[in-house]
């Protein structure tokens, strides 16, 4: 079960990293394209969900906090 709802996570994340790489590079905007970038990447390090939530959570709040 945890595997399965890993990469369910995991492709979630990297939809709303796409999105997140594409407006930073469309924008020139440095946070959401290296946290894009982050959202492809990160799913592969996580042990289990809890983790990958967790972080996944805090990757894609970065940009709402840091504006520049």
């Amino acid at each position: 079960m945890a595997s399965e709802s890993i990469m369910l996570w995991s492709i979630l994340f990297g939809g709303i990293g796409i999105g997140y790489f594409w407006y930073g590079r469309k924008q020139k905007a440095i946070v959401p394209l290296c946290v894009g970038l982050s959202l492809f990447v990160f799913p592969y390090f996580m042990p289990n969900v809890a983790m990958l939530l967790i972080v996944g959570i805090i990757l894609v709040a970065i940009p709402y906090f840091i504006k520049i």
